[in-house]
Order: C-alpha cells, then sequence, then structure tokens
C-alpha cells in the first residue's frame, strides 16, 4: 500500500523545497513548501517566408517564349513545422506547506519525490526570450542579368534649308542617333539569347559542334550553359527569396474558464510568425478538449496533517488554422484535473 501511494505521489505531486532567500513569500520556519503541478504546453513553430519579385520581362514572356509567368510581387508565408510539448512548472497559485518536525518527513525524503520527475528549481521551465522578425521590404535586383547593351542606334530624316538663287529650298538629311531601347526590344534579344544557349546545349549533347566536349569538360560546358539559361529566364519568370523564421509560444490552460479554446500564436504573410495580442496577423487557434471526469467517493475527514497532489486531466489537445487541423496530440494538463489530499502519515513514513 505504501509503496502504491508513493508511486501516485511522485507522478502527481509538485515539491518545490524551500530555499532560503530563493521566494518572497517563503513558508514559515520548520516547514517544507511545495506546489501542485501545472502544464504549460509549449509550441515550437517553423515557417517560410517567400518574397517573389515579378521579372521586368514579364508581360512579353508568353509572346517570345511562350510561357505564362507570375505577374505581380507578394510575400507569403507557409507554416513548415510545428512541435507542441507540455511542460510541467510550479502552480504559484496553490502552494503548501507541511511540518518538517513531523516524524518521517526530513529534507532528504522531500528531494526524494522532488528528484521522481517533479518540480524543482533545477528542472522547472524558465521562458526563452525569442524575437525574430523578417526584413523590412526591399526591390528584387535585375541589374547584373542583361545580355546586350541598354542603347541602340535609330536614323532619322531632318530637313534644312538651303538658298539657291532668290529661294530656299527645303533638302533632306540623314542623321543616325543613340536612343535608348525599349523594354519589348530588350525582352526579344534576352529570349534570342535563351534560345541560342538552349540551341548550344543540344549541340554539345548531340555532337553536332566543332569543338570536341567528352567526360568532365562536356558535364561542365552543359552546367554552365544551364545556369545561365536559368538566370536569364528570371528576366521573364521573376524570382524568389526564402527565408526560415523559428520561435517559441506558450499556452497555459485555465480552470473554470468556459471555452477552453485559446489564440496560440499568429501569422501573417507580412510579419510572420506573431504573438497572440499581435492582431496583424490570422490567429492559430489551440482547442483543448477535456474528458468526462467522475467525481470521487469524498473519504471521512480528519484532523491528520496532510499533502495535496493533483491528478491531470488527459485532455485532447488540437492545433488549428482556421478549419484546418495543423496538429493533435493527447497530453495531460495538471490544472484541468482534479485537486486532492492524502493523510502525510501514508507517504511520508
Amino acid at each position: 500500500m505504501k509503496k502504491t501511494l508513493g508511486i501516485i505521489l511522485t507522478s502527481v505531486l509538485a515539491f518545490m523545497p524551500f530555499v532560503a532567500g530563493a521566494q518572497t513569500n517563503a513558508g514559515p520556519e520548520g516547514y517544507v513548501t511545495y506546489s501542485l503541478p501545472l502544464t504549460t504546453i509549449t509550441l515550437d513553430v517553423e515557417a517560410v517566408q517567400e518574397t517573389f519579385y515579378v521579372g521586368p520581362y514579364a508581360k512579353y514572356a508568353e509572346k517570345y517564349l511562350g510561357i505564362k509567368p507570375r505577374m505581380k510581387d507578394e510575400t507569403t508565408v507557409q507554416l513548415t513545422q510545428l512541435r507542441m510539448t507540455p511542460f510541467v512548472e510550479a502552480d504559484q497559485s496553490r502552494r503548501y506547506s507541511v511540518s518538517a518536525s513531523k516524524k518521517g518527513l526530513n529534507t532528504s525524503s522531500v528531494f526524494k519525490l522532488s528528484t521522481a520527475g517533479l518540480v524543482t528549481f533545477a528542472d522547472a521551465k524558465f521562458a526563452d526570450e525569442s524575437v525574430w522578425r523578417f526584413p523590412v521590404d526591399v526591390k528584387g535586383d535585375f541589374s547584373d542579368k542583361g545580355v546586350s547593351s541598354n542603347l541602340t542606334s535609330e536614323s532619322t530624316t531632318l530637313y534644312r534649308n538651303e538658298k539657291k538663287e532668290s529661294a530656299y529650298n527645303r533638302v533632306s538629311v540623314q542623321q543616325n542617333m543613340v536612343v535608348e531601347k525599349t523594354l519589348e526590344q530588350k525582352a526579344a534579344e534576352t529570349a534570342n539569347t535563351i534560345l541560342e544557349l538552349r540551341r548550344q546545349r543540344l549541340q554539345i549533347v548531340t555532337g553536332d559542334t566543332d569543338a570536341t566536349y567528352s567526360g568532365e569538360a562536356m558535364g561542365a560546358a552543359i552546367d554552365e550553359l544551364t545556369r545561365l539559361e536559368k538566370e536569364y529566364m528570371t528576366l521573364f519568370t521573376g524570382y524568389s527569396e526564402f527565408q526560415t523564421q523559428k520561435m517559441k509560444f506558450d499556452v497555459i490552460p485555465e480552470a473554470g474558464r468556459d471555452s477552453q479554446m485559446y489564440i496560440a500564436f499568429r501569422i501573417s504573410d507580412k510579419n510572420g510568425l506573431a504573438p497572440a495580442d499581435d492582431v496583424s496577423g490570422k490567429p492559430v487557434v489551440m482547442e483543448i478538449v477535456m474528458p468526462e471526469i467522475a467525481q470521487p467517493e469524498v473519504a471521512k475527514k480528519t484532523k491528520e496533517e496532510v499533502i495535496y497532489y493533483r491528478i491531470p486531466a488527459m485532455c485532447t489537445v488540437k492545433l488549428k488554422d482556421g478549419a484546418t487541423l495543423l496538429l493533435q496530440s493527447r497530453m495531460p494538463v495538471y490544472q484541468l484535473g482534479q485537486d486532492s489530499s492524502i493523510p502525510a502519515s501514508l507517504v511520508l513514513k
């Protein structure tokens, strides 16, 4: 009987031995102060932000290359990993003291209970500071991906008046001028370059070329042509930059609430992951489904000193993004369970 009760208490009782100076609200002298356990659910969240920059020649992609690229800059965030972990810590609202002078109760017995997986100063969980935000908006850089000069020559016909005898005659004069190419002209040249790179690559693969390629030389030439093609293609298709964000969020379930639904964190395309009180993003909700708990039989009251303990409720914890279920797990939540007590003499002798 003693052994059985000892096992029960090592799983549901959270002892926190009093250390002088460790807490301002210490228990009375000659007593050991302990707390009942409380469950904190910690979420480790990872998200990837994609920032897409539309290519400067995107509107000519279908005309010259037969493809339909994305047509506007945009930023999106996608959750890539979720981890939900319950941690047990001391419930400071449920602190009790038991006489250390009572026969069978000593400091060593308290430490034995504490080190059997219960809350002590060593294994209590403290919040980690985790502040990370995506950088400010930047523009896509296509400046190093051109394939020809930005200028071209244009013939223009000018006229001048020449005096002959008693009259002026209008005479045409041809003059070449250097002007800036239009966007479509540059797109057409880039498309021709891409097609030429593809043609050269095919010639190397089929052996239809004056140069001789074999082994590593052939592989290196093909890789370089492929790299150049991809780089020039971004002028039509655009490109994306990816950044990873990792944050931690804690949810502490509260007993007595009408609804066990909590905003765990928020997520937005612009700011990425954000805490629950940041209304800039859409909420990711944690729902805790509690089981039906039968009421225990009440034992006879006694004047004997007792030790309080807490039986956790095995809850189903769901994490939802709107109607989409992201994660579901079963875990014990102590503060949603039942508080009870047992005579100290049955445990500490």
